[in-house]
């Protein structure tokens, strides 16, 4: 063989779906490729093509546009392009964008090879869709052994029959089954209702330590307001749940019947990442010095957690919530130390602590939501609460915000009827300084509210975002700043010189966009919800996305970010500072492949979205 067709050969080694060839049939395959060369904004395939090929890019550039001129798709060195090959060839055009090189293997060659090699054939069976959602199971593995918690689902830990009794029983009799059932707490039913719990605690707390004969009925000590999971949900998002409430157990509930009951003993016996329970040792500390010794082993945490085989979903929840734990601790030695606040705050958590989605690379996002009573003689109390949260997190490794986003900026610590004002001027004239304030105001979450101030803000907020059209096609607009680096195994479009040569942001060029397309559509719906995840699925709900878009860009986001939290947990793992530059070395051409899949994809959401609002008018 000579130079040129191994070269080819070794070319092909190297990229889905050949690389799941067998050797011989890799090694014949060069001599049945034809090489073409088309020009820069010609026609793709070649007008001149004597049979239908597929089309293997060697160099160079080609889009994909539908019968309305919309971009859906961009192809570049090693992508494959089988229009020719497929009945749904009409639907699309194709044009050559730069200087193209190409392999062209007849369609014949090609089911010829589909026929004989199944692992090749499945690449051409599966959507994108579909190979994001492989790509994920390749991202994640199989965990490594003691990782239970991350693949377990709660209902396997449900080994026996709801223990439960009625209301109306004495205090003394739901003790008794305890006792006798050996457990640490205890369902109350009304018929097939769940009307509370009682624990141990309960009955330690709320009868003996209060003087309440035990002859009461237990309706009278129960816990009403109870938090419940489905059966289905993972023993480590159980935890996280328990962790963030505060409690020890959860009722599981499937359809409205109860199945039974989990309790942090259950999940001990499939623990995996101690540093989870960092939360139970905040909930402890007596100090600032304490606090910062917890906060420096979350990059402990998010390094155990990746090579668990935790997903950025999993590693965003756990450090999320170890970061509120920190903060509400924070605010109770600024209480304790300040006394008690002179009006009702609301302690407001904004950006990637608000979205649930923080790694330990995360610098801090907040704002305080004061009382309408609030006045000038009460500014130097909260200006010291401020100081003493945003330092505690600084020292904690929550660096302060570079854009002093922060309580600590007299800004950002207002009465209600401010922010009230602040919103209504964003969303009316949405500015420059309002659009790049969005991805932390309007992610905002309550983390203190005792008061319950912070409801009403966010209602009204969210009326006046889904009433203004040009606020959404603003947003819509900010939205595409961002976008995928498509194409980037060319130099062209990675970053050139400096510390982080050779490399791409897969945080503002992959992440970011799937985020900004989710606030997006979340604030034209007047949806609540935060987290990125649960906003595309709210969206897909109430028909302001679909349902396969929708899953699309969770897949997306869940396999980029995965990316990004394994890239960050190696540097953390060799003694070096996390950042979001990451190599294409890094990755394997499968991940490659997928990765490229998932820009496509955001692509094709950014431009759907554009058309849209006509975000075009507004950029």
């Amino acid at each position: 063989m000579d130079i040129e067709l191994i070269e080819i050969q070794e070319f092909l080694a190297g990229r889905p779906p050949f690389d799941q060839l067998p050797e011989e049939a890799l090694a014949q395959l060069p001599r049945r490729l034809q090489v073409r060369y088309v020009r820069r904004d010609s026609a793709f395939p070649p007008e001149d093509e004597d049979s239908p090929r597929l089309y293997i890019l060697r160099r160079g550039a080609i889009e994909l546009r539908n019968d309305d001129d919309e971009l859906i798709g961009k192809l570049a060195e090693g992508d494959l392009c089988d229009l020719r090959c497929r009945d749904d060839s009409d639907r699309y055009r194709a044009t050559a964008v730069e200087d193209t090189l190409v392999y062209a293997l007849p369609c014949r060659e090609l089911e010829a090879l589909r026929e004989r090699h199944a692992g090749f054939a499945e690449h051409f069976e599966q959507s994108i869709s579909n190979r994001l959602r492989k790509a994920l199971d390749v991202v994640r593995d199989t965990p490594p052994a003691g990782t239970g918690l991350m693949t377990v689902r709660v209902r396997s830990m449900i080994n026996r029959a709801p223990i439960s009794t009625g209301p109306e029983t004495s205090i003394r009799e739901a003790a008794g089954i305890m006792s006798e059932h050996r457990v640490s707490s205890l369902l109350i039913m009304e018929g097939e209702h769940l009307a509370g719990m009682i624990t141990d605690r309960d009955l330690r707390s709320r009868c003996l330590a209060a003087g309440l004969p035990s002859e009461r009925p237990v309706r009278e000590i129960m816990t009403e307001r109870l938090h419940s999971i489905e059966p289905d949900t993972l023993g480590f998002e159980a935890l996280l749940t328990m962790t963030r409430l505060n409690v020890h157990h959860l009722p599981v509930i499937e359809r409205g019947r109860v199945m039974g009951l989990v309790s942090s003993t259950d999940l001990t016996r499939f623990q995996s990442a101690n540093a989870v329970y960092l939360v139970g040792d905040i909930h402890r500390a007596e100090s600032l010095e304490t606090l910062v010794q917890i906060g420096a082993r979350i990059p402990e945490l998010q390094v155990h957690l990746v090579t668990s085989g935790a997903t950025a979903h999993q590693v965003g929840q756990a450090i999320s919530t170890i970061t509120d734990a920190i903060t509400r601790r924070l605010l109770e030695l600024a209480e304790a130390e300040l006394g008690a606040p002179p009006v009702p705050y609301c302690w407001m958590v904004g950006g990637s602590q608000a979205r649930r989605e923080q790694s330990s690379h995360s610098d801090q996002d907040n704002a305080l939501l004061l009382a309408d009573e609030a006045g000038p003689e009460h500014d130097a109390y909260f200006a010291a609460l401020a100081r003493f949260v945003n330092d505690g997190l600084h020292a904690c490794g929550f660096i302060y915000c570079p854009g002093d986003v922060m309580a600590s900026n007299p800004k950002w610590r207002q009465p209600l009827r401010v922010w009230h004002d602040y919103f209504a001027t964003w969303i009316v004239k949405p500015e420059p300084l309002a659009l790049m304030l969005a991805s932390v105001f309007f992610d905002l979450r309550p983390l203190h509210d005792p008061a319950g101030l912070f409801e009403p803000l966010q209602q009204r907020m969210l009326e006046r975002t889904r009433a203004n059209r040009i606020f959404i096609a603003y947003m819509a607009a900010n939205a595409l700043k961002y976008r995928p680096p498509l194409g980037f195994f060319r130099n062209i479009v990675l970053i050139h010189g400096g510390d982080h040569d050779h490399t791409f942001d897969i945080k503002h060029r992959g992440t970011v966009p799937i985020i900004d397309l989710a606030r997006v559509y979340a604030l034209s719906a007047g949806l609540a919800e935060t987290n990125t995840r649960e906003r595309l699925r709210a969206a897909a709900e109430c028909g302001a996305l679909s349902r396969d878009g929708a899953a699309n860009l969770v897949d997306a986001s869940e396999f980029i970010a995965t990316l990004r939290m394994r890239h960050q947990a190696h540097q953390l793992r060799n003694g070096a500072k996390a950042d979001n530059f990451l190599s294409p070395d890094e990755l394997s051409p499968l991940e490659r492949g997928h990765l490229k899949d998932a820009f496509l994809l955001i692509n094709t959401m950014q431009e759907s979205l554009g058309q849209r609002h006509q975000a075009g008018r507004f950029t």
